[in-house]
């Protein structure tokens, strides 16, 4: 069965009151978390007849860690803007283009995000939220829903498009510049974590062009037959991002797509064998996704 753990699952996972969800321990593994480079180690969550908790991914983290990540230069960076910003009404202009998706893979299920790219329902997402999925579910910010099919996929980048079937007239997500992206620049995360559709967490850049890899080791992983693994350049963010959260968008205060959200770090989890956010996600830039779009759809 495809999914991210060896081990037997247990209910009750992110700590939230929902049977209905269940989540998988994590392989334990000798990752390592080095300076200037990230280790990831691919963690999509399915359970047989059940929602799985979420698909996402999240980096691991062991006790001979001894030095912390670099980040991008402040000395480079000019400082970032201020200014309040009116979180409500940048979330209520682009909640419509958020979504969430629902994959079956032979008896198991899982969940993960995605964000409209066309009126008649071009999605975009990350490839292991789809990969090897038979059937695929969009359910929009409205509750509707529309069977979708892959139209293209590229599994170095972890990224997929997908096509909702049936539908118009859907609110497009506008899509920025992550080039200039700036180390403090204020960014807001809308996804599924835990099947929880349209949640909302807030924070800042934290780090510019993360050397992001996650690997293909666990045979029972959804990475699995990729040789080596999947890398990136990644934008690194403080705003919350879980499990359910890949495959959804990083806004802008603006309201502009400027990510793809990823991976997560994950050092220790919970009696649950939940993988939690401490302060550490990852996006996929969105300049990098407009270029994989216009190859694969």
């Amino acid at each position: 069965m495809a999914g991210a753990a060896h081990q037997a699952p247990r209910t009750g996972g992110y700590g939230q009151p929902m049977p209905a969800f269940y989540q998988q321990q994590p392989a334990k593994q000798p990752n390592r978390f080095r300076r200037g480079a990230v280790a990831v180690v691919a963690a999509s969550v399915l359970g047989a007849g059940l929602v799985g908790g979420g698909v996402g991914a999240w980096i691991g983290s062991d006790s001979t860690t001894t030095a912390a990540p670099t980040t991008t230069s402040a000395t480079a960076a000019p400082v970032a803007d201020t200014s309040a910003v009116d979180v409500s009404a940048v979330v209520t202009k682009v909640m419509p283009s958020v979504v969430q998706i629902t994959v079956r893979t032979g008896n198991a299920e899982g969940i993960g995000s995605g964000v409209v790219l066309t009126a008649d329902g071009r999605i975009l997402t990350n490839n292991h939220v789809v990969e090897g999925a038979r059937d695929i579910t969009v359910t929009f910010s409205d509750g509707k829903t529309a069977p979708a099919s892959v139209v293209g996929t590229d599994t170095g980048a972890d990224l997929a498009v997908i096509q909702a079937e049936g539908v118009s007239g859907l609110t497009a997500a506008t899509l920025g510049d992550s080039s200039s992206v700036r180390v403090g620049d204020e960014v807001i995360a809308i996804g599924s974590p835990g099947g929880l559709q349209g949640t909302v967490t807030t924070g800042i850049i934290s780090a510019l062009d993360r050397d992001v890899t996650i690997g293909s080791e666990r045979s029972s992983d959804r990475f699995s037959g990729q040789g080596g693994g999947v890398s990136y350049k990644a934008l690194q963010t403080d705003a919350s991002i879980n499990q359910g959260n890949s495959g959804g968008p990083l806004f802008d205060t603006a309201g502009r797509v400027i990510g793809i959200n990823s991976a997560i770090y994950s050092p220790v989890t919970g009696s649950d064998g939940a993988a939690g956010s401490v302060g550490i996600g990852f996006s996929i830039p969105i300049d990098t996704a407009k270029e994989v779009v216009a190859k694969i759809s």
